[in-house]
């Protein structure tokens, strides 16, 4: 019984260094179940409703809040309270108008920052990876687990404002020089900047970009870390106004 617990369950010291919770304050935490994001990049609904939200003191009562369908993820009501919440993804409590986009804090947490009800319906997508399908459509391999079809250009490492939950593509975001990028990973996580230069390796290194940020310093971050969050200006509401 205590292996399947295990499975199960995870002990809070050992969890990932993202998630924004307490390592000593209890012994056990709920791992999210697979789905949308990996489990190293995600919380699960209880931790966001009893650790972040605080509306609950205990997981029976973050499960009962959870089962009475008082959460939403993206516009969809969820009751899995393992369901896996992660990078970009918007919550809504209905009851009290509150919203929330889940972001990383400068230590690489994620958190859950405050938004507006015109910023809750629509959230932004990396592409991650791209498939060609027949009749000219493409099959766009989302960030957050999601697979759509469209018929625009978009590459691999572009980012689309989706419409949610209708999954409608308003906008795309080319990775390019001069995009306003959010480092999502590395010493420089939570940061927000302008991409200066991309760095193309013809070797097994992986893709850089040259970035520089509010205060003109310049830095290198990986490709994969660069999430673009506008052109000319970032499209959702940031940590401190920005």
């Amino acid at each position: 019984m205590a292996n399947m617990g295990s499975r199960r369950h995870l002990k809070r010291f050992k969890a990932p260094k993202n998630w924004n919770i307490h390592p000593k304050e209890k012994k056990w935490t709920v791992k999210p179940s697979p789905g949308s994001h990996s489990i190293e990049n995600s919380l699960s609904l209880l931790i966001v409703v009893r650790d972040l939200l605080k509306l609950a003191d205990n997981a029976r009562e973050a499960k009962r809040i959870i089962n009475t369908g008082n959460i939403l993820v993206d516009g969809r009501i969820i009751k899995n309270y393992k369901f896996p919440v992660g990078f970009m993804d918007v919550i809504q409590i209905p009851k009290t108008e509150e919203v929330f986009r889940v972001l990383p804090d400068l230590k690489g947490r994620l958190t859950l920052h405050p938004i507006t009800a015109e910023n809750a319906n629509f959230k932004l997508c990396k592409v991650s990876d791209k498939t060609i399908l027949k009749r000219g459509l493409t099959q766009l391999n989302l960030h957050d687990g999601r697979n759509i079809t469209s018929d625009e250009s978009v590459g691999v490492g572009d980012v689309i404002k989706l419409q949610i939950p209708n999954q409608k593509i308003l906008e795309v975001f080319n990775f390019q020089e001069d995009a306003i990028v959010l480092v999502t990973d590395g010493k420089h996580t939570g940061e927000i900047a302008f991409i200066k230069e991309i760095i193309i390796n013809k070797s097994s290194n992986k893709n850089t970009a040259l970035v520089e940020n509010e205060i003109k310093k310049e830095f290198l971050t990986l490709k994969e870390y660069a999430f673009v969050i506008g052109k000319d200006h970032p499209e959702i509401l940031l940590p401190g106004g920005n």
